[in-house]
């Protein structure tokens, strides 16, 4: 409007540049309510008259009456896709809101100190504008002492996110029912098979790549189910290391080899030694030459070798992530969940 007077004020009333007062309403419609596009093409059509009526014989002209028509229905559709924008917005705050709160159910943020254990954990989905993705993590105190989750499963989309949703609900009820871990983790394999999306036949491709984790309440060691999953780490005073682990299948392929047995791995945890254990949004991160983030070597230079004190979980699972998500040449592709826990 503002650049239209001006245009008016340069030509001193010579062109008829009012009729480019047709085209704001429209451009109301697109960043303004339903009100102020309204008053958009009544201000429009006031200020086209007026400016036509300081030139005589042009208010009444034909052109003239056929632009204040335009104006007006014009501004009416205006007004009528403003409105339909506003509703379509608050839709989907109200669809986001409930997603979001759903997705936070689904993902609960991680206590600083579980009986005896500090722990931090962090979640970056792939998927754009997404708070969950395939991955998953979890913390809980059980009667058997304090277990962890971590796990990815193959895909995207909303079948992973269903595959989540079954697997994070039965560890947070069977953690605290089955003393064995590897039981456990059977249990965690029929919740899949239980809950496919794919239906009553299940997706034969469906699996759930899972490290399942306990620090009894006696403390100084940690006890390790594998089921496929990259291997913790643990970093202290010595430097940074690799934990052996007895991997077996992902869940979801455990019918692949029926009477397998499930080895628990136990492995001491000293005083100043945390754990890591990261997906394969972490690990397979890549920079422009293709090579695969470090995360050993990268937490051994950060964090090894201090002898003072315990690296703190919170700066552990900060690093790791910033880390690899400047290490990596296509950022944001992975769902990437990290999880830090060591004995207070």
């Amino acid at each position: 409007m503002v650049a239209d007077l001006i245009a008016e004020a340069a030509f001193r009333g010579r062109e008829p540049v009012s009729f480019l007062l047709t085209g704001v309403p429209p451009l109301a419609a697109a960043t303004r309510g339903p009100r102020g596009t309204a008053l958009s093409a009544v201000v429009c059509l006031g200020l086209q008259m007026l400016l036509a009526a300081r030139r005589p014989g042009h208010f009444h002209e034909q052109h003239h009456v056929a632009l204040y028509l335009a104006t007006l229905l014009i501004g009416i559709a205006s007004t009528a896709l403003a409105r339909q924008r506003e509703r379509a917005r608050q839709h989907l705050i109200r669809a986001n809101s409930v997603a979001e709160a759903m997705q936070k159910a689904l993902l609960r943020p991680v206590s600083r100190t579980l009986g005896p254990v500090r722990a931090a954990g962090l979640y970056s989905a792939g998927e754009g504008g997404a708070l969950v993705g395939g991955d998953l993590y979890d913390v809980c105190t059980t009667p058997f002492g304090v277990r962890a989750i971590i796990g990815d499963v193959r895909g995207k989309g909303l079948g992973a996110v269903q595959t989540v949703a079954a697997v994070l609900g039965s560890f947070r009820v069977s953690a605290h029912e089955w003393q064995d871990l590897s039981s456990l983790a059977e249990r965690l394999e029929l919740s899949i098979a239980r809950n496919s999306p794919a239906g009553e036949e299940g997706d034969p491709e469906l699996f759930v790549t899972a490290l399942v984790l306990e620090f009894p309440f006696s403390g100084g060691e940690v006890r390790i189910v594998d089921r496929g999953h990259p291997a913790p780490l643990v970093v202290g005073p010595e430097g940074a290391r690799r934990l052996v682990t007895a991997p077996a299948l992902p869940l979801g392929l455990g019918g692949l080899c029926p009477g397998g047995t499930v080895e628990t791995t136990v492995h001491p945890l000293r005083h100043g030694e945390l754990l890591v254990v990261f997906t394969d949004g972490v690990s397979e991160a890549r920079n422009a030459d293709g090579v695969f983030y470090p995360v050993l070597e990268r937490l051994a230079e950060r964090f090894g070798g201090d002898r003072d004190r315990t690296p703190d979980p919170e700066d552990v699972v900060s690093f790791v992530h910033a880390d690899a998500q400047s290490w990596s040449a296509q950022r944001d592709e992975d769902d990437q969940a990290i999880l830090a826990l060591t004995l207070r």
